[in-house]
């Protein structure tokens, strides 16, 4: 599938990952003592290397945090078909992939009862959104929904958010689509709604979005104290916040909102994700080393190619007639949102994004294409 330009855009992207550490959350109105619990073998990876921080023993993952193992994220390539949902599934686990995920959008199937199909018919593959959007749903209905989810596939969810991005969507069922600073604090509320009804006890909240008081969330996640989230985006705002609270930040390019949203060309280049990955250090601070950075081909859908010049010259003259601005070919190529070249060159360029950025995860539009190099980088 081509997801949207603005999968996450002006949205936010979170599947974050617990931290394994005993807290008593204190914070936007939010009263609960938390317990700490050892993560077992079906969790995320940046769960096990917070664990590891406060408590020494054999790390399981690189200690490098800029060398983490490759994850590969699948996904279907139409968003409008899921009768092969399974099968392709069971192939993103034969060559390892990491986890499958699925989009929300209302002109599509809704992503977690097809998330629950995947998880039935694996053993091993994670489940994820990319990424839901918090405005659409009250984040304690949704801490249910997912709860369910994460206990029904023995903990193998994670959460992808997003403040929401697609106003057409908002239009059409008369959800006021805010300005982007009130979309970021909404999500943010989520977030700790969220949390919060994934822990244990009573939990209260008051903010400018949400009310919850004395709710008990059910039923409990199988992964403690929560699920992994997934925040990410193209702007400041966002990746400060996923920069915070997620232990997977994506990166994603800026959108120009008009009728329909639209990619800021600039923002899909190398230089951009310098800039991107800067403010992420900048915002998480001690706890940059413990986050995975993530990418998408949101710069248009992933091209197999002997003569990737040529497709990039294509690619660029696509963007400038939509954006006006000309990008060169070797922009186009060395993009950490441009997939495009041969199974060789896309092998190189990942291992060169990992040791240049540090991203590590990367979601992939096309598992028949690139079936190659997740069987070559996947775990390494």
């Amino acid at each position: 599938m081509r997801l949207p330009v603005t999968a996450f855009g002006n949205g936010a992207l979170e599947l974050p990952v617990p931290r394994a550490t005993a807290a008593v959350v204190a914070a936007g109105g939010v009263r609960r003592a938390g317990t700490e619990e050892i993560p077992d073998h079906r969790q995320h990876p940046a769960t096990i290397r917070a664990f590891a921080k406060h408590h020494p023993r054999p790390p399981t993952v690189t200690e490098d945090a800029r060398m983490r193992p490759f994850r590969f994220l699948a996904t279907v390539n139409d968003n409008r078909r899921f009768d092969g949902l399974t099968s392709l599934a069971r192939k993103a686990e034969a060559v390892g992939c990491a986890a499958f995920v699925l989009p929300d959008h209302l002109t599509a199937y809704a992503p977690i009862p097809p998330l629950a199909m995947v998880a039935a018919a694996t053993e091993r593959l994670r489940v994820g959104t990319f990424v839901l959007n918090i405005g659409l749903r009250h984040p304690a209905v949704l801490a249910q929904d997912l709860a369910t989810l994460d206990a029904l596939s023995g903990g193998r969810l994670e959460i992808g958010l997003g403040a929401g991005w697609n106003k057409p969507e908002h239009d059409a069922i008369g959800i006021p689509f805010e300005p982007v600073g009130v979309r970021i604090r909404r999500l943010t509320e989520g977030i700790t709604i969220l949390k919060g009804c994934f822990a244990e006890g009573p939990f209260s909240f008051s903010g400018e979005h949400y009310t919850v008081t004395d709710h008990v969330g059910a039923p409990a996640p199988a992964q403690r104290p929560h699920p992994p989230f997934f925040l990410g985006g193209g702007g400041k705002r966002l990746l400060t916040l996923a920069a915070r609270e997620a232990q997977i930040v994506g990166l994603a390019p800026r959108l120009v909102q008009g009728d329909r949203p639209g990619l800021e060309a600039r923002s899909v280049t190398a230089a951009a994700a310098e800039e991107k990955i800067g403010w992420i250090r900048e915002a998480a601070g001690d706890r940059f080393d413990d986050l995975e950075l993530n990418t998408y081909p949101s710069g248009g859908p992933t091209v197999v190619t002997g003569d990737p010049r040529a497709a990039a010259r294509r690619r660029a003259d696509h963007l400038r007639e939509q954006t006006g601005v000309e990008l060169t070919v070797e922009e186009i190529l060395d993009s950490p949102h441009m997939f495009i070249g041969s199974v060789k060159d896309l092998t190189r360029k990942f291992v060169e994004l990992r040791e240049r950025f540090g991203i590590s995860s990367f979601l992939i539009d096309d598992l028949d294409a690139l079936a190659p190099v997740v069987e070559e980088l996947a775990g390494r």
